[in-house]
């Protein structure tokens, strides 16, 4: 496990920890769309300068359920699952986060769910206080983090309207339809899904051999193509959108 993250879970890291080399808010990828984006320069810097990028290798945890709120993080690579848990221990995933995501609870004592990377990722970590204090002192930020929290309530109907009212074919064709937006295509136009087809099952409030069976049969209708257990081309992304909304 890397240092800097390691540092992070046990509540030691640095108040005022050291950029790591060469990696700059200038040369980060996801500038323009993270939670920063609207920050002067001076200010981003100044943002940067509380904060340390950290690596986490996929199954790593960053952030458990029910701990204390000591970070929170912009994705600038990866994808990371957001989870509860039952009392007698059922894992519930509640959320897919991608680059230029933000994760954490700003201002709150607690973590609400359990943060794990899916993907190898890159994040931008700042402590939790840190953050919370210049974030207090900075409109821009404070906008960013209204407007995120908005859009994750939006997200958050839908995906009752998803659970609650579509078929297991209009969910699985909303699901692909939502990690062909979110995922980089090879150069074959193929993704790879960051999830297993349980973990779709689960996620969908269905069993895994629905998601098969779905998936097998959008492949013989032509509106996507399949490569081993993970790998999805959207071939007629159209057709694709009609069969989300059940057209």
């Amino acid at each position: 496990m890397d240092m800097q993250f390691d540092l992070a879970q046990n509540g030691a890291f640095p108040t005022v920890p050291r950029p790591c080399p060469g990696q700059t808010c200038d040369g980060c990828t996801v500038r323009d769309r993270a939670i920063c984006a609207d920050l002067s320069p001076t200010d981003r810097e100044t943002l940067s300068r509380i904060g340390r990028r950290v690596t986490v290798h996929a199954g790593q945890t960053v952030m458990w359920e029910g701990d204390d709120n000591m970070v929170v993080a912009n994705v600038v690579d990866g994808t990371l699952k957001l989870a509860t848990s039952t009392g007698d221990g059922r894992e519930q995933i509640v959320g897919v986060v991608y680059a230029s995501d933000f994760i954490g609870r700003p201002f709150g004592a607690r973590t609400p769910h359990s943060v794990t990377a899916l993907t190898d990722a890159r994040l931008c970590l700042f402590p939790r206080r840190a953050f919370d204090g210049f974030a207090r002192n900075h409109g821009a930020l404070q906008h960013r983090l209204l407007q995120r929290t908005l859009d994750d309530l939006d997200r958050t109907r839908d995906w009752m309207l998803l659970l609650g009212r579509k078929t297991a074919r209009e969910k699985v064709a909303t699901f692909l339809l939502d990690m062909g937006r979110r995922l980089r295509p090879d150069r074959t136009g193929m993704i790879d899904l960051p999830l297993s087809r349980q973990q779709i099952a689960d996620i969908l409030g269905i069993t895994i051999e629905t998601v098969s069976r779905q998936m097998t049969d959008l492949k013989r209708q032509g509106v996507i193509d399949l490569c081993g257990r993970r790998g999805v081309r959207l071939v007629d992304g159209a057709a694709l959108e009609a069969l989300a909304e059940g057209a």
